[in-house]
């Protein structure tokens, strides 16, 4: 079991554990959701994706987008995920960013979805 994010604790005031499944993917949302020299001991960790908040929404926005996510997620979860796929989708004010991964200890292929809301 790993812990789980965001950290918590479960009823009987313990740390909150979740299994390995959902912890790669609380993984990846940590890789999405952190910019760039945000933590100390890892300046480089992240994807940049929360500073596209206030960009303006594009096609060109989102492939650029694609190209960064794949490359972090490829970075920082190499060891663990096979990055099969990572789409962009700029519906909206919306940036949806959904990642095809597979697990390199069990092989089983999972797709999750991420957005995050950006100005018009």
């Amino acid at each position: 079991m790993n812990l789980d994010y965001p950290f918590g604790f479960n009823g009987l005031g313990r740390t909150r554990e979740c299994p390995d499944e959902e912890h790669l993917r609380d993984l990846i949302e940590q890789v999405l959701f952190t910019s760039p020299g945000e933590r100390v001991n890892r300046p480089t960790f992240g994807s940049g994706l929360m500073q596209l908040v206030f960009a303006p929404n594009s096609d060109t926005l989102a492939a650029a987008t694609q190209l960064s996510v794949q490359a972090a997620l490829q970075q920082w979860l190499g060891d663990l995920i096979e990055v099969r796929a990572v789409e962009v989708a700029n519906p909206d004010s919306t940036l949806r960013v959904t990642v095809r991964y597979a697990s390199r200890r069990t092989a089983e292929e999972r797709t999750d979805e991420f957005a995050l809301g950006i100005q018009p």
